[in-house]
């Protein structure tokens, strides 16, 4: 198991004395950090700055593998094992193409800025968009990812707003940079992730590069490779231009850089979600991040594999997660001699059978897959809660934790503290906790919205608190339980608030027949209905079971129907109202009516942002006719008391 620092679990965070303000509580912090809001780490205080960070890796791990990917043999129509990159690799390419970049941007576009200039991103992750992001590190530039399912209105947005002049692509996206260009005035050269040489095309046939490559010079962009990049930074080496610590990265890419500071390997999948068990397996990880979502499908598949399964097996799976779970609620740990021998070493292997941590965070998670995850696997789970402006982590539970649906304490450097919510009844007076606003406050909060003044000033006070929109107590322990949430609230038709979001979130993470969800209520209507995208995988035997139906993901007419059929949506929303109990919503929080649809929120479609939030004013427009329809039956079967 990995060794974590022991603090004390019934004393995890303190109330700074002095600090209490009328309707707030008092500032929390660390009980091993109260002293002060630490900048640095502590046990290395000359790293300010995530160049400092990588640079202090390099010294210590230079020969060890860091980036590692998989290759595919179009000759075999095979993928490799996982080939690796060491720490001294890594930053000999960062060196050549952070050069390469800075000498395209002054050589060949002139450009008279030196750094803090935007750099685009936009591919999945791969060795090539760490590098892409480290030579921001390395040279002072702002890196600005766009993610890989960003549609063209989206990249547009972003790249005009960013106003980027030089983009780093996956080789997919380059023409779709260059189909819009005439879009985005900014945009000077693309680099392709991937090759754009290739063999001798055949007598009179251009080849798909040289297209590219005219198609490039006709709108007035400049195009490389990758490795045409490198090859100019060797040529044309230039100095590192390190950040200083008030400009730092936002660290959005926590993991990576933590990793790297440890001298791990970080191993990236190939990219396709349906493959992904399967690097999983190869790569055999140690630590490994996820979220609730992936966590939710390896539940149900231990589940039915475990104490779902008949037979002696079922019994003897039972009795062992029992005996397990006993253990755990008793702060006996998460390994047992003998059932991890007869059953639980073979579970472990489901993610390669070397995993001692998984970290897990961006939404809640169900207690009692969160525990039983933990004796499954045998390890330690950790559980973080954050915002994207306070750079991802502001509190995470501890290595030693037992007890689940917490999200423990502030980590060092953060402070927080629970502000009224008087329009939902939520006081720091209350008892027997305090609960309020989560507001955040540290050196990791970011300094604003880029061009985006209004927004800045309504998510971060004047004295530096990040308001975070979500409801929280804070316990004894000084543990914090989040618990509700404030944006997007709005009353029903009898005067109760309803905050849908929270909802969504008790409704993914306890139900697994459910992939999204939207719940929709207004100040007309006393009761909510939702929209649900069903889990294919989990859906289908579900479904098939009530219908008594054999219908196969590729049975388009057939999954059709099962998604309009009467017993199936009956049977779906016990299933949500099942979930809902269990997660401790009230009777006016259940939903009364779903409709299911295999259309997904996507960025591409506009229902999602690219945080993966869902856009709530689109997902209404798109599916008003079926929320319409489902008040319109809830209206036609309810009862109305006679006068």
């Amino acid at each position: 198991m990995p060794s974590f620092k022991k603090f004390d679990l019934n004393k995890q965070s303190v109330e700074v004395p002095g600090t209490r303000t009328p309707g707030a509580t008092g500032h929390y912090r660390h009980a091993g950090f109260a002293d002060e809001l630490v900048d640095n780490i502590r046990a290395d205080p000359t790293v300010k700055t995530l160049y400092d960070l990588f640079q202090s890796s390099l010294v210590k791990f230079q020969d060890k593998d860091m980036l590692g990917s998989r290759n595919y043999d179009p000759v075999t129509k095979s993928w490799s094992g996982y080939n690796w990159q060491s720490y001294r690799q890594v930053d000999q390419r960062t060196n050549a193409f952070g050069s390469g970049v800075m000498h395209i941007n002054e050589a060949v576009l002139g450009g008279t800025q030196l750094n803090r200039w935007s750099l685009g991103i936009w591919s999945l992750n791969r060795p090539e968009w760490f590098i892409s992001e480290m030579i921001c590190n390395y040279y002072n530039l702002v890196s600005v990812p766009l993610y890989e399912t960003l549609g063209p209105d989206a990249v547009e947005y972003v790249m005009n707003h960013a106003e980027i002049k030089i983009a780093v692509v996956s080789g997919n996206h380059v023409a779709s940079l260059l189909e819009m260009s005439d879009k985005l005035p900014h945009l000077r050269a693309i680099i392709s992730m991937d090759s754009l040489a290739e063999g001798a095309p055949a007598p009179g046939v251009s080849s798909a590069s040289s297209i590219l490559r005219a198609w490039s010079n006709d709108r007035g962009i400049k195009i490389y490779d990758f490795q045409q990049v490198e090859a100019l930074g060797r040529e044309y080496p230039r100095r590192h231009i390190p950040p200083q610590p008030e400009e730092a990265h936002i660290m959005g890419r926590v993991i990576d850089t933590n990793s790297a500071y440890s001298g791990c390997r970080i191993g990236y999948f190939r990219g396709d979600l349906l493959l992904l068990m399967d690097d999983i397996v190869e790569l055999k990880p140690t630590f490994f991040p996820t979220v609730p979502r992936l966590l939710n499908r390896i539940y149900a598949k231990v589940v039915a594999s475990t104490v779902d399964a008949p037979g002696l097996v079922g019994k003897l799976a039972r009795r062992g997660v029992a005996t397990k779970l006993a253990n755990l609620e008793a702060g006996k740990g998460v390994t047992h001699p003998l059932w991890d021998r007869l059953l639980f070493n073979k579970v472990k292997m489901a993610l390669g059978g070397n995993v001692q941590a998984i970290l897990t965070g961006s939404a809640p998670i169900a207690k009692e897959v969160l525990n039983f995850l933990r004796i499954a696997f045998g390890c330690t789970i950790l559980e973080g809660y954050g915002a994207t402006e306070g750079m991802a982590t502001a509190t995470i539970t501890m290595a030693d934790e037992h007890q689940s649906g917490i999200v423990g304490c502030p980590r060092a450097g953060v402070e927080l503290k629970l502000a009224d919510v008087p329009e939902m009844n939520y006081f720091a007076t209350d008892k027997p906790f305090p609960r309020g606003e989560i507001m955040i406050r540290g050196a990791t909060v970011f300094k604003g919205y880029y061009k985006d003044e209004k927004n800045t000033l309504d998510t971060i006070d004047n004295e530096g608190w990040l308001k975070s929109g979500d409801i929280g107590f804070i316990d004894n322990r000084g543990c914090l339980t989040i618990i509700d949430r404030k944006k997007n609230i709005f009353k029903l038709a009898q005067g109760e608030y309803i905050a849908p979001e929270k909802i969504e979130n008790v409704l993914q993470s306890r139900c697994n027949l459910v992939m999204q969800i939207y719940v929709h209520g207004d100040s007309l209507e006393s009761t909510l209905v939702c929209i649900a995208i069903p889990d294919p995988e989990t859906f289908l035997p579900f479904a098939n079971s009530i219908a008594g139906t054999k219908v196969t993901m590729a049975d388009g007419k057939g999954l059709a129907k099962l998604l309009k059929d009467p017993k199936v949506k009956t049977a779906y929303l016990k299933e949500l109202e099942k979930a809902g109990q269990a997660g401790g919503l009230r009777g006016f929080e259940i939903v009364k009516r779903v409709h299911l649809s295999m259309d997904m929120f996507s960025v591409e479609n506009n229902m999602m942002t690219p945080t993966s939030k869902v856009r709530r004013p689109q997902v209404k427009e798109y599916f008003l006719e079926d929320i319409k329809g489902m008040y319109e039956d809830i209206h036609s079967t309810t009862v109305v008391a006679k006068l």
